[in-house]
């Protein structure tokens, strides 16, 4: 049977999706290759202006590769194997290979640069290579093949191609006739593997899951339920189709979700558009396009292709001598884990890791100004490389502005003192680094909030869609005494299936130097008082641990079992004698409950315990390992962890999963409104006292006239 005319135009029309919807960056509407461009870094500009970014130089030994670099790269690696120059080996990333962490920190501005090198993982005669490429002599000076098992991060060549391949199969041809959709209606998408046994073994496999986007561009509300193709994407060849049998398509009707389309009364007083005002401008100020100065604080941010984005060198003013001191050296996103809890056949293996099996960068589509960032937001965009080696610009990627929500940083209203009126308050304004990305279904947005009290805040908040399932139920009352497995029903014939989201942050912190960090357990131990000796019964009384390995520092949380965790610099003590550290207070949180044998959580181990420290080594960046995509689990961070190195008086690397279980409700479809967790790195005996005593507070003559409504 030959492939459907419709087909073609199916095909087209989920290359063009692709291109725009998740892969922006490579023909998006505010894109470039080497005549890319960018917002201009200007406060208040109109985000279309665009400057060129082929003359970009590095100005600190962190900033990411330059257009110019990426191409040097590209030329070196054309000489340095025949497979880059004839096309048959694509780059699946290229990434700063960062100095060694003492180079840097030693580094001053005005100092020659460190060597610039570069990481590059590429596919090459069916084989992953992690290389190293020194731009200064241009040579090769690493290429390892296969360090570990997986392979590489999807390329959107890869998906793409990946996508047409069912179509060469008669019966899943026929599937879709079946189900009584037209070609030019569907929507293919790439569910990623996994990992799952032998079956899998010597060959990179997706799964290729079809939608219907008939009247609705919220085609992840329409699936084909019952029906997908396994896909070699080395060979474009089907492996196997699986068909269990049509099942009623979920209405279009209520999908729709664009504010220019949608025509659906709100039932609220509107709520008048608000911005923050600062007469003076902004505080914070970025040199080099890359170091950001505001308040009391200093950190480099760039962007990055699987992180997304990084915050490095975080340094602190201290409150009594002026002096700066280091925080954190390195933060980011090391992986996402969200596994989906349908053990069905056409489901089980949605258990998607998506920093390491796709990248955080590329799908980073433009901030939208005004609502995703405020009007005080400036605008940083990322530049990486294609498969193919070109440099490409992601425009706007991310935004940094200070917010002030009539939040207090602290105060204090005296009223037994007669004769004297103290009403002492400040406020709080915060520093926001800002990165949004649109992982498929599912949107992220990542928050780094720098306060001037010496706190770090950093969110994750999730919003888009849900992945959902069909189903021929319409109303929980047909389900009688029967539950679906998978999930709750959220709509006509829509189950919105059961899943967790994990994101485990790589926090290298360097208190005070990265030579002499050590990870403290504050333990809060019940006392049972001796009959007679108090009218109380019980108390708490801490008592303080030192890790001295890194299973010391595999640590599950627990609510009635409460300890403190601080990083703290023993060699660094206060005026009173306590170490300089800093402690990590978690927010809401969630562990995985799936089996330790079971295959996704061998391969998500990371998320085993909420706190992990490990002994710093510059390759153990990525909590799921270098090459994530069907890894079998031997390259993680539980893995590392298991070594059981010593970590006291260490350079040690602080790691915290943020959690969330996401039962699925109505008010999820058809687009979820944000949901955020959050955790905070802060000050414990760092400063002397309150860091921030002296801060003026903020007085009517300084800001511009607003007046509020009279109130009753």
């Amino acid at each position: 049977m030959a492939q459907p005319s419709f087909a073609r135009l199916s095909l087209l029309f989920f290359g063009f999706l692709l291109l725009f919807a998740t892969y922006s960056w490579v023909f998006g509407p505010d894109s470039g290759f080497l005549s890319g461009t960018r917002v201009r870094k200007t406060l208040g500009s109109d985000p279309k202006l665009r400057v060129d970014h082929s003359s970009d130089k590095p100005h600190h030994p962190l900033d990411p590769l330059t257009v110019r670099e990426i191409e040097r790269v590209r030329s070196i690696l054309s000489g340095h194997d025949p497979d880059f120059r004839s096309g048959s080996a694509t780059i699946h990333s290229m990434a700063l290979d960062e100095p060694d962490k003492a180079r840097v920190v030693r580094w001053k501005k005005g100092n020659r640069l460190p060597s610039r090198r570069a990481e590059v993982v590429a596919l090459s005669g069916g084989k992953s290579h992690v290389i190293t490429v020194d731009l200064e002599s241009g040579r090769v000076v690493s290429d390892l093949i296969n360090p570990s098992s997986g392979y590489p991060i999807l390329t959107m060549d890869d998906l793409i191609a990946a996508s047409q391949v069912p179509f060469k199969s008669i019966e899943f041809n026929r599937s879709i006739e079946a189900r009584g959709v037209k070609f030019s209606d569907l929507v293919c998408i790439t569910p990623f593997a996994g990992w799952f046994g032998p079956e899998e073994e010597g060959r990179r496999i997706i799964r290729v899951q079809c939608y219907t986007s008939k009247d609705t561009p919220n085609y992840f509300m329409r699936p084909l339920e019952g029906l997908y193709a396994m896909v070699d994407m080395n060979k474009l060849e089907v492996i196997k189709v699986v068909d269990k049998g049509p099942v009623p398509i979920p209405k279009a009707a209520g999908t729709e979700y664009r504010y220019s389309v949608l025509n659906k009364p709100v039932h609220m007083d509107p709520i008048n558009p608000i911005s923050m005002e600062q007469p003076g401008g902004p505080s914070f100020r970025v040199e080099g396009g890359h170091l950001v100065k505001w308040a009391n604080w200093v950190f480099h941010v760039k962007a990055d292709q699987r992180a997304g984005m990084i915050i490095s060198q975080a340094t602190v003013r201290d409150s009594e001598t002026g002096e700066p001191r280091s925080v954190m050296y390195k933060g980011f996103p090391s992986e996402l884990f969200v596994p989906y809890m349908d053990p069905e056949e056409l489901w089980y293996y949605k258990t998607y890791m998506d920093a390491g099996e796709l990248g955080l960068g590329p799908p980073a589509m433009p901030l939208v100004p005004l609502n995703d960032c405020p009007r005080n937001a400036y605008y940083i965009d990322g530049i990486f490389a294609s498969p193919d080696g070109k440099a490409i610009v992601q425009p706007n990627m991310i935004c940094l502005f200070e917010r002030y929500a009539g939040d207090v940083s602290w105060r204090h209203s005296e009223i037994l003192i007669p004769n004297v009126d103290i009403k002492e308050a400040r406020p709080k304004v915060t520093l926001v680094a800002r990165m949004a990305t649109s992982v498929g279904n599912y949107d992220y947005i990542v928050d780094w909030e720098f306060q001037t009290d010496g706190l770090i805040r950093v969110t994750v908040a999730a919003s888009g869609m849900l992945m959902v399932k069909g189903t021929p139920y319409e109303n929980v009352d047909d389900l009688g005494d029967k539950e679906d497995d998978s999930g709750p029903l959220i709509s006509e014939n829509v189950i919105g299936v059961v899943h967790d989201h994990f994101i485990t942050f790589h926090l290298d912190m360097d208190i005070d130097g990265h030579t002499n960090n050590s990870l403290v357990k504050f333990h809060l131990e019940k006392q049972r008082i001796p009959t007679g000796k108090s009218p109380r019964k019980s108390y708490l009384k801490v008592k303080k641990y030192v890790a001295k390995t890194e299973k010391d520092a595999q640590i599950k949380l627990n609510l009635y079992d409460p300890y403190e965790f601080h990083i703290v610099n023993p060699n660094r003590k206060s005026r009173i004698g306590n170490p300089a550290g800093y402690k990590i207070v978690p927010g809401g949180n969630a562990a995985s409950l799936l089996d330790h044998d079971d295959p996704p959580q061998i391969r998500g181990a990371f998320t085993n315990n909420q706190i992990w420290v490990t002994q710093y080594n510059r390759s153990e960046q990525f909590a799921g390992g270098v090459l994530v995509y069907q890894s079998h689990g031997d390259d993680t961070l539980q893995v590392w962890s298991d070594r059981d190195r010593s970590i006291e008086n260490k350079d040690i690397v602080l790691w915290y999963t943020l959690g969330f279980h996401h039962v699925p409700c109505q008010e999820d479809y058809p687009v979820m409104p944000t949901v955020a967790a959050s955790f905070e790195l802060k000050p414990a005996n760092f400063f002397e006292t309150n860091p921030i005593l002296g801060v003026a507070p903020f007085l009517e003559k300084d800001l511009p006239v607003c007046r509020p409504f009279a109130s009753s």
